[in-house]
């Protein structure tokens, strides 16, 4: 059935980042930069510019500082204006212009208990619409498509729509996986799903599809959040909640992203987005990609 185009996106950003210690105990890891962005950011542009009118990102004590970020600031805009900088003024005020970004609104997590119970929070914002969910961790590459196809699929079919991509077989044991339906052609862009798993072995897998961080949901999580019992660690797990949905009617499909993505949220894979972004930049591109083959022709 087709429903509405979805315009509201939540965005959990509530989580420590122990990862990334020590950095974390005072700076939020969605602030950590990615050059001069942080990854944050880019995950709010994404949905800005897929249609994404209105953000709640859900925080927990002590991201005080990712309000500041997106927030005004008056003397500093008045001091980028006086020095002519309109370069570095547009990029400021962008981030809480209407029509540049979407409007952002706040909810505290207090505990964390898992991404279920973060999207949990967002109920009264989604106002009883569908909408999507961003993890800040996934950055998609701004010169591909994911979040609008998958936008495009939850308006012509309903229910969830997740993003998924194809892994070797070996690495779908970090993942949540999905079972195809039956017929369902797992070489075609878009997928009917039957039912989801969370972190199976290889050898017991349904698939090599893999979900990563975007999703569209109905408002009928909420109800099935609530009647998800709680998992290991004392987490709600999302995946739950969806498996219970699709085992009863709601359709599930998936749209396959074949394009870039840099997982900011492993420290390797951090520093492989930093060196990726860096060499397109606009403003050091060129000199750190001379550098960089500079540099590494010395290595051993």
């Amino acid at each position: 059935m087709a429903s509405q185009r979805v315009t509201k996106a939540l965005i959990p950003a509530a989580g420590r980042g122990t990862r990334f210690l020590p950095l974390t105990k005072s700076v939020p890891k969605e602030l950590a930069p990615l050059v001069s962005t942080p990854a944050l950011e880019f995950v709010v542009a994404e949905a800005s510019a897929r249609g994404i009118t209105d953000v709640v990102l859900v925080l927990s004590e002590g991201k005080a500082a990712i309000r500041d970020y997106f927030a005004a600031d008056p003397g500093l805009e008045a001091a980028l204006e006086a020095k002519g900088d309109e370069q570095m003024l547009h990029a400021v005020r962008r981030l809480h212009t209407p029509g540049e970004f979407a409007r952002l609104s706040y909810v505290e997590q207090r505990t964390p208990r898992g991404l279920g119970d973060a999207v949990a929070h967002g109920e009264q914002f989604v106002a009883g619409e569908a909408f999507a969910v961003l993890l800040p961790d996934d950055i998609i590459d701004d010169r591909d498509e994911l979040l609008g196809p998958m936008l495009e699929v939850q308006a012509q079919h309903g229910g969830i729509v997740l993003g998924l991509i194809d892994v070797p077989r070996e690495e779908i044991r970090k993942y949540g996986c999905v079972a195809p339906a039956d017929g369902a052609d797992v070489t075609d862009d878009v997928v009917a799903i039957a039912d989801l798993v969370e972190k199976p072995q290889p050898d017991v897998a349904p698939s090599t599809l893999a979900i990563i961080g975007r999703y569209v949901l109905p408002p009928e999580i909420f109800d099935a959040l609530r009647a998800t019992a709680p998992g290991a660690g004392g987490e709600i797990q999302l995946t739950d909640a969806m498996r219970e949905l699709a085992r009863a009617g709601t359709p599930v499909h998936g749209v396959v992203f074949r394009g870039r993505r840099y997982d900011t949220g492993d420290r390797l894979e951090y520093v492989k987005a930093v060196m990726q972004i860096a060499a397109r930049h606009p403003d050091i591109g060129p000199d750190f990609v001379a550098w960089l083959r500079e540099y590494v022709s010395k290595l051993d």
